[in-house]
């Protein structure tokens, strides 16, 4: 009897309102040159999002799977369907991508070798490595993120330049060790939390350098209420670390 090939990748991409972008974004990432499969997220889009990754599902078969969920319940809780989803099948390595093109899909190859090649636990496609990455953003929104990542790693002393970066590589063991249900965050703090929990736990961690791009089409799901939850959210979790066990198994 043949033996049953599987894909060793999964790119989990969250959506809310991305109709311009998802189906050239999911075309793209199935040409992508390793083995891989989609789960796309979606918190109850309103503008045919979902009725095209429905249409791309018939086209590549086994290889897309959509999640929808009845309202919109934030970034993080996204990115948690998706982890629980993919451990409980027989993924390797799990990434975070967009679904506005800020992220590459060519770029997804070097996250993939930095974890399958070089084996590290956590690869971050960051955008200050070797310099600012950036294409296309105003200045200010620069000088914003700039100050973001410096006061998180004041605060928490993890040594990654951009810590709020949203395209990652995590292998299975790190998913399988982190404590997701006592992930606090929903919004950009989110992707700090998870990182810091890897730090301190001691896993593996690389910056990969790749090229960032402001959306072309749709609309930021930026917020003043995510900005807050980053701003006051880092302390509080440093706190924790230091008086409470982060993942105490």
């Amino acid at each position: 009897m043949q033996e049953i090939q599987f894909n060793d990748s999964l790119i989990i991409i969250p959506t809310f309102n991305e109709v311009d972008n998802i189906g050239r974004l999911l075309r793209e990432v199935m040409n992508v040159e390793f083995p891989l499969d989609v789960l796309v997220v979606d918190d109850a889009s309103s503008d045919g999002t979902v009725q095209a990754v429905r249409a791309l599902i018939v086209e590549f078969e086994d290889r897309i799977t959509l999640i929808q969920r009845p309202e919109k319940l934030g970034l993080g809780t996204a990115y948690i369907a998706g982890f629980k989803w993919a451990l409980s099948r027989h993924y390797s390595y799990i990434f975070e991508m967009d679904a506005d093109f800020s992220h590459r899909p060519e770029e997804l190859v070097k996250l993939y070798n930095a974890c399958h090649v070089d084996e590290f636990d956590v690869a971050i496609g960051s955008r200050y490595k070797k310099g600012i990455r950036v294409v296309n953003w105003p200045f200010g929104r620069i000088i914003l993120s700039l100050g973001a990542s410096w006061y998180v790693r004041l605060i928490t002393g993890m040594p990654v330049s951009d810590p709020t970066a949203g395209f990652i590589c995590y292998r299975r063991r790190v998913l399988s060790y982190i404590k997701l249900d006592e992930i606090k965050f929903i919004g950009y703090a989110f992707q700090i939390e998870m990182k810091f929990r890897a730090y301190q736990i001691g896993f593996r961690m690389v910056e990969v350098p790749i090229v960032f791009f402001d959306r072309e089409r749709g609309v930021s799901k930026l917020s003043k209420g995510i900005i807050k939850e980053a701003i006051f959210g880092v302390i509080k979790m440093k706190f924790n670390s230091l008086f409470g066990k982060f993942n105490e198994n």
